[in-house]
């Protein structure tokens, strides 16, 4: 049958980005223990299209990411699996996320109950002919408890849930997993996050919070402090959002920057532009 797709085109435009949206696959995520986790993943994979084709083969882009269902996947395995779209689909650029639901087992900090807290996560990664670009996000919720409010008020003071968002690239032979990042910001807040609760856990949370009270400025500078002590980081992103319990509206605080010259003793400088994009 004829390939439509290889037919010549005559409008001189290279497509930067053509792929599939939007994908729901079962995925094996690698674990810091050697083992795997399975999620299921939501995935965007794209190519770029010479000029001179008329389309891409979009069912190329599944028969690879079906081929990697039942593989660990970490930032390394997302390099070959980009390497295979280039080949597949003949193209000098490849670029996929893959967002999930990443569990780890939290204990209860008084009667230490062991019970599992969902994290939301992705994947994201560029390979060109010029190099590779890996990106892991995670978003982690913490505890926040205003130092204003507990400040001024005579009893009590306002807390509420706030999400610490993180990008994060590595250094060239590094690999941050997954459970260190979420471990390192989930130290951040006023108090963290559990899933299961009793009356004596409740009792702990809500007096650290009220012992650690933070803005969710303090809650952005302490995550930028801890992700500059970790030597593997070569850049990263962050984004701190408060969901105020008094208002009806949240209170957020960004920062972005490369980490390299700060590890250098230099200090760094905001980066101001989307890497590998």
């Amino acid at each position: 049958m004829e390939d439509v797709q290889n037919r010549l085109d005559q409008r001189g435009i290279e497509i930067q980005r053509v792929g599939v949206k939007g994908v729901h696959l079962p995925f094996l995520i690698a674990t810091r223990d050697g083992g795997y986790q399975q999620i299921l993943g939501k995935i965007t994979a794209a190519v770029n299209l010479p000029e001179q084709y008329k389309g891409t083969h979009l069912s190329r882009f599944m028969e690879v990411l079906v081929a990697w269902g039942d593989k660990p996947i970490s930032g390394r395995e997302l390099k070959l699996m980009l390497a295979e779209l280039k080949t597949k689909l003949k193209a000098s650029a490849a670029e996929l996320s893959l967002d999930f639901r990443y569990f780890m087992p939290v204990t209860a900090p008084v009667s230490g109950l062991s019970s599992p807290l969902d994290f939301s996560c992705q994947f994201w990664g560029r390979l060109t002919d010029s190099g590779y670009d890996f990106r892991l996000t995670v978003h982690v919720p913490v505890v926040s408890l205003c130092p204003c409010s507990k400040a001024i008020s005579r009893y009590g003071a306002h807390n509420q849930r706030a999400v610490i968002r993180a990008s994060v690239r590595c250094r060239p032979g590094t690999y941050l997993w997954i459970e260190d990042l979420i471990l390192l910001l989930r130290e951040q807040g006023s108090s963290c996050v559990y899933p299961v609760l009793k009356r004596e856990d409740e009792k702990y949370v809500t007096e650290e919070a009220y012992d650690h009270p933070k803005f969710v400025e303090d809650i952005l500078r302490d995550s930028v402090l801890a992700l500059r002590r970790e030597p593997k980081v070569s850049w990263f992103r962050l984004e701190v959002e408060s969901f105020e319990s008094i208002h009806n509206h949240s209170a957020f605080a960004y920062h972005e920057e490369e980490t390299a010259s700060l590890h250098q003793g230099v200090k760094g400088q905001n980066s101001q532009s989307s890497p590998g994009g």
